[in-house]
């Protein structure tokens, strides 16, 4: 299992000290610092599930500079979106918990740490 986290982000925090309580074995990646590679962001969008517009922080400054809330949202958009991800990591929703079963979860509650840690 792996976490993606910024340490200063509070959510990123609890789901750390979730899988410590649970004796969870985890590798922490500090996405800011080990930014993802645009390929790694799709396979992570493929076990979540999801979309790249799904898991942008379109609050971010970075975010409003870009102009990503009037981007289109579609297919042929999705690369411009992950691109985006890739070039400024801030804007990639956190923590991401990859599970051992391929699958992965945004882990912002303490039930979405719970259902990473169940898989």
């Amino acid at each position: 299992m792996e976490i993606w986290i910024n340490p200063a982000c509070s959510k990123c925090r609890s789901a750390v000290r979730l899988l410590d309580e649970e004796g969870a074995s985890y590798t922490v990646r500090r996405y800011l610092d080990d930014v993802p590679e645009a390929a790694e962001i799709r396979e992570v969008l493929g076990r979540l599930g999801l979309e790249p517009w799904d898991i942008t922080r379109t609050q971010e400054a970075e975010a409003k500079e870009l102009g990503v809330k009037d981007w289109p949202r579609d297919a042929d958009a999705r690369e411009r979106w992950i691109a985006a991800l890739a070039a400024h990591p801030r804007l990639i929703q956190r923590p991401i918990i990859t599970a051992d079963d391929g699958t992965a979860v945004v882990g912002r509650t303490e039930e979405a740490v719970r259902e990473a840690l169940g898989r």
